[in-house]
């Protein structure tokens, strides 16, 4: 028996966000061991099925390509990164060093990506000069032999991760339309895509055979299953059950008080007075993160003024 799926955006992530919680690693690690669950709106699913919940979804993310640009969320709103000790969620420590201390193999690290290639390949843009959190932790990743998931949709297929990584950089690139960003890969993690979660959920190998949309449609993936009777039908019950996933309600980072604080960066600090307020905030060139930095909602391109959930 032949099927084919398509799935938007949001339905993917909810699809490979139930995959990530069937892996028997995760399981594992959810009852005997620790992880962590990174911002990232495909994380907000991946929490949501391995949880239940996940703390202010709307808010559980970083860095964004919303109002068609590259963005972050406002620093102040974002809840703290989800660390995890047999299942239970634990409260934040300062660094990355101090919440992955005493981590072994049975640990688990599970982060989003912003481009996957054919031979599944990620890889993370970085708005933060030294890679944020991934770049903090994949040392330790690495050097301990810490198991790295990461959930990333089809939407964001490239031709080649070692490629466009070679690309992008903060001191690289003379012109962003939006915020700076750099791009992390991640050649040793464990990649699941819908090809992966079809696998993963219903024992089928699909094809990706195309994609994209509109009226809200758009990054929409085209899958073909071929496999018995059983178990494409109970993929078609399944799939039936995510059709319609609302996406998030995201906020794009304030532009007018948007520059580079420290110590997360090291590109100097705002000129503002002891009592500045958001209109009177002064940035210098060289500090700037954005092409928008310090503009007033009213000063932004029509496109780009409001701060309102994208729906």
């Amino acid at each position: 028996m032949r099927a084919v799926f398509s799935l938007t955006p949001w339905e993917s992530k909810r699809l490979i966000g139930r995959a990530v919680s069937n892996l028997p690693e995760v399981q594992h690690a959810l009852k005997h061991s620790q992880m962590i669950i990174a911002h990232g709106s495909t994380n907000v699913y991946v929490a949501e099925e391995v949880l239940g919940y996940c703390p202010e979804r709307d808010k559980y993310v970083s860095g964004q390509v919303i109002n068609g640009t590259l963005c972050q969320t406002e620093p102040s709103e974002k809840p703290a990164i989800m660390r995890l000790v047999k299942g239970i969620p634990v409260p934040p420590v300062p660094t990355m060093e101090e919440t992955m201390a005493g981590w072994d193999d049975t640990c688990l690290f599970i982060k989003g990506a912003n481009a996957v290639d054919p031979e599944f390949n990620a890889a993370i843009f970085n708005a933060h000069p030294g890679a944020g959190t991934i770049g903090f932790a994949y040392g330790k990743i690495c050097g301990m032999g810490i198991p790295l998931i990461v959930p990333v949709g089809l939407e964001k297929l490239i031709p080649s991760v070692k490629e466009a990584c070679t690309e992008l950089g903060h001191a690289k690139v003379d012109y962003f339309y939006g915020t700076k960003i750099g791009m992390l890969p991640l050649i040793n993690a464990k990649i699941i895509t819908e090809i992966q979660a079809f696998n993963i959920l219903f024992d089928l190998n699909v094809t990706h055979v195309g994609g994209g949309g509109v009226s809200g449609s758009e990054g929409s993936i085209v899958l073909s299953a071929h496999g018995n009777d059983e178990a494409i039908n109970t993929a078609i019950d399944e799939i039936s059950k995510i059709k319609g996933e609302p996406p998030l309600e995201l906020k794009k980072r304030r532009c007018a008080t948007c520059f580079a604080p420290p110590p997360a960066f090291t590109s100097g600090i705002a000129k503002t007075k002891p009592d500045a307020q958001e209109d009177n905030v002064e940035i210098a060139k060289e500090q700037m993160q954005c092409i928008f930095s310090g503009k007033q909602e009213t000063d932004l391109p029509e496109w780009f003024q409001k701060r309102e959930p994208v729906r």
